[in-house]
Order: C-alpha cells, then structure tokens, then sequence
C-alpha cells in the first residue's frame, strides 16, 4: 500500500461515516479506523466487530457503511460484512481465502487447549479428536466458499442455503467482488457442529484456539473459569508516534497460565509475534510499530 492509498482509505472512511449519519463514539470510531487499515493492508483478514451497537442495527450500519466506501474507492471492493448467528465481522475475502488455504496445508502453527481435560491440556493440529474433527469440517466449508477469485455459493446451495438470503442477492452466479456487502454463514454452526469459541480462535488467527465439543460446554465453562490467564495482546502504533493516542491494540486471546509460563518467551509466542512482524514489514508506513504484551488475570467466571 502507498502513502496515496493510507490517505485515500481515511477520507473515504471519514465520508463514509458521515453520509450514513453513523454517530460513532470516538473509541469505537477508533477502533473501526484501525481495523479497516488492518483489513485493507491484510495485516489481518478477520475482523470481529464487537463494538458500534448491536444487531441487527449494527449489521445494516456496517453494510451501509462499507457501500459507500466502495462507491468512492476500488481500495475497499475486496471488503465484506460476515455474520455468525448473532457475531458479526468484517473480513477481506481475498486474504481470507489465502488463510483458508493455508490453514488446510498446515503451513500455519496453531495449538489447541483442550478444554474437556482437568487441568486443559495443550494438543497438536496433529492430533485428533472429534472436536477438532468439527472445526477441520468447519474449515473445508469456508475453503469451498471462498476463494481468490470470488466468493462460491454452490457448496452452501447444496446443503439449501441462500449465501446471501439477507442481502437480496441473486445465486444464479457465483458471488463475486461486485456482490452484496452481507455474507450469511450462520449455517456453519449447524452443518459442521463446531463450537463458537474454537471457530472464533480460528477465525481470527489465534496462534492458541480453545477446544471442546458442544457437549463438553459446561465442562469447558469450569474448566477455563477456575484457571488463571495470560492475556497476550499485539498493540500497533499509527505512523512514528508511540503516543497513548496512536496506540492501538489489534487483536488480544488468552491462555491458562499453567501451558504459558513463560508469556511471550514461549515458542509460539515468538513464531506468532514474527509471523505478525512480517505483515507489518509490508506496511510499515501505515503501522509506526507494533509489539506484545502480557498480563495476568485471576480465576473468574468466564462465558463461552
């Protein structure tokens, strides 16, 4: 990305908001700033919208918003809204694609807590269990689905899903760039039986994903509540500044303290934070810096 594309990306976003009348707060508004520079630099592909409102409000917010980005910049077309049942994300489908794949070859280091064990237990990709048999089921969806190229409604017709039932599309066609805003995989849920928190983990690239079956919830419940946590949480700085005001965190997870001792000296810790270096590398002007931090947190009542 150029320094003429940084700009551009900031006056649209600013025009954006305000023809749709969007009265953001300014830490939400920050916060869609800076996950809009990490989905259009793919520093990251998945984006959890968490902030902003709530559905269904949020949704057609987000969508009229990415609308109009669009109709001012050709920056903005691989951009799309994403809803879960009642999560919603933005996503670049493009870089989405890319991770599928890669997710699918291996060539991503991921670990598992496998929260139905007393203590959690950290397991390989390697290993199998019937949960992480549901998120590779999960996985191979998404990889039917998306594409480079475009996005595929075949794979989802076929189970009887409208890809885009809420956005008023056409599926005479694969789905492709100049489609809808709005892609619909609620159906993932039901079709690959994967639990929320393992296909968020996944989604949106945690280098540690929470493991269990839906009908270990409870158990997972206890088993994460009464463990303390690290919380590792990757910060970036717009521009050279490394001001309260430029910082910003990007995305944050947590482990069981007893499998991350060693916080951000252990292995992966390390393998995640240079994969993260190495996308940033690609944008360095947009991003002054970006590093990883690690705190503490006590047993606690935690909701999956």
């Amino acid at each position: 990305m150029e320094v003429g594309e940084l700009e551009e990306i900031l006056r649209v976003f600013e025009s954006s908001i305000s023809q749709i009348k969007w009265r953001l707060k300014h830490p939400s508004k920050r916060r869609l700033e800076t996950d809009v520079l990490a989905l259009c630099t793919e520093t990251r592909p998945v984006i959890m919208v968490d902030y902003g409102g709530k559905m269904p409000e949020l949704q057609e917010r987000l969508c009229a918003f990415l609308k109009h980005c669009k109709q001012e910049s050709s920056i903005f077309e691989h951009l799309r809204v994403m809803i879960i049942e009642d999560m919603i994300y933005l996503i670049h489908f493009r870089a989405l694609a890319d991770f599928i794949k890669s997710s699918l070859k291996l060539e991503i280091e991921m670990l598992f807590v496998d929260l139905e064990k007393d203590p959690p237990k950290m397991i390989t990709q390697v290993e199998k269990s019937s949960a992480a048999l549901e998120l590779l089921s999960a996985q191979k969806l998404f990889a039917s689905v998306f594409s480079a190229d475009g996005l595929n409604s075949d794979p989802l017709q076929n189970h009887g899903i409208d890809l885009t039932a809420n956005a008023g599309s056409s599926l005479s066609e694969p789905v492709t760039s100049t489609s809808s805003e709005l892609i619909d995989l609620s159906c993932c849920l039901q079709i690959s039986q994967v639990t929320v928190p393992t296909l968020n983990g996944w989604l949106l690239g945690y280098p540690v994903v929470y493991l269990f079956g839906k009908e270990h919830i409870d158990r997972a419940i206890y088993n994460l509540s009464t463990k303390s946590l690290h919380i590792f949480q990757i910060f970036i700085c717009r521009g050279h500044t490394s001001s309260k005001e430029s910082r910003q965190e990007l995305m944050s997870f947590t482990v069981p303290f007893d499998l991350s001792s060693e916080g951000s000296n252990e292995p992966w810790a390390k393998a995640f934070l240079a994969r993260m270096l190495r996308r940033w590398e690609r944008c360095k002007h947009v991003w002054g810096s970006i590093h990883m931090e690690v705190s503490g947190c006590y047993p606690q009542a935690i909701v999956l």
